[in-house]
């Protein structure tokens, strides 16, 4: 499974970049820069202040105390507010390596998807306990994107039925969720049980995958989605498509603006795929190496 999303992750870029390159040459951008298959760059058209210019040849994996560390040539990486950038799981760490060795002129730290969540997960910037970041992710549930439905145009209620229905039965007949959809502004019905049941649920896993879940949550608005996801009901190209759903009709019938759409779709699938392979590999840490935990305030 890990290596279905490492594949996704690396091939949304590619096409990213393929897409990106199109659109040059019709409107003529004269300074793009595209490097490495993972990284692209906006020079002079869209000025990025994250990225800054390569000032290291390799990255390098070290184990430390239980840890694993990301050498720049001889120097650690350090994370934004100066502390030693470690992560629990060496998989993990060797990926976050290959995200920093992708780079060429310049680092694009936009785009290091895993870099970014584990410098969150380490840093705790918002100052989050176990409890509130497992609440957070729980008030998805009562503006989960399957949970919202549409009478009218008759097709779009009848493919959200279709595609969306079976995400919900499939939470009912699993976890034994009471959930049932709204469509109109009230918000779905979610008993008080199913929220315990996802909490308890949520609780079971590491502080470190609890921010990579939160973070695929968010790139879709979907607690159920995400969680068929890490549960392998579904793949990473599915969560996006039922996500997108409502969308995607839309473009269907009214057309899309060339190439916006498609960039946006690329990076959504490389977000979620990140996501899960943080999330995979900070659970299997668990049962490897010490259990990371978050920083005490």
């Amino acid at each position: 499974m890990a290596s279905t999303f490492k594949n996704i992750f690396q091939t949304c870029f590619i096409l990213r970049n393929k897409v990106i390159l199109q659109s040059a040459e019709k409107t003529k951008l004269k300074t793009i820069s595209v490097y490495s298959n993972h990284c692209l760059s906006f020079t002079r058209c869209l000025h990025n202040p994250r990225e800054l210019k390569k000032f290291y040849k390799n990255a390098t994996v070290v184990s430390a105390d239980g840890w694993f560390e990301i050498n720049l040539d001889r120097k650690k990486l350090r994370t934004p507010h100066g502390n030693i950038f470690k992560v629990p799981s060496e998989p993990l760490a060797l990926a976050i390596a290959t995200e920093w060795n992708s780079q060429e002129k310049l680092v694009n730290r936009h785009t290091m998807h895993l870099t970014v969540l584990s410098n969150t997960a380490l840093e705790n910037p918002t100052h989050k306990t176990r409890e509130q970041l497992t609440s957070n992710i729980i008030h998805f549930l009562e503006t989960d994107t399957v949970c919202y439905r549409l009478n009218e145009p008759p097709e779009l209620e009848k493919l959200q039925k279709t595609k969306w229905d079976p995400i919900i039965e499939w939470a009912v007949n699993r976890h034994g969720l009471e959930i049932t959809p709204t469509y109109s502004m009230a918000p779905p019905i979610v008993s008080p049980e199913s929220k315990e049941i996802v909490r308890r649920h949520l609780l079971s896993y590491s502080d470190w995958a609890l921010f990579g879940y939160h973070y695929a949550v968010d790139c879709i608005k979907s607690l159920l989605i995400i969680m068929a996801l890490v549960d392998k009901q579904i793949d990473v190209d599915t969560a996006v498509e039922l996500a997108r759903l409502e969308q995607e009709f839309q473009t269907k019938k009214w057309g899309s603006v060339e190439w916006y759409h498609d960039i946006e779709l690329y990076e959504l699938r490389c977000r979620l795929s990140a996501a899960m392979l943080f999330v995979h590999w900070c659970c299997e840490s668990t049962t490897i190496k010490q259990k990371a935990t978050l920083p005490s305030f």
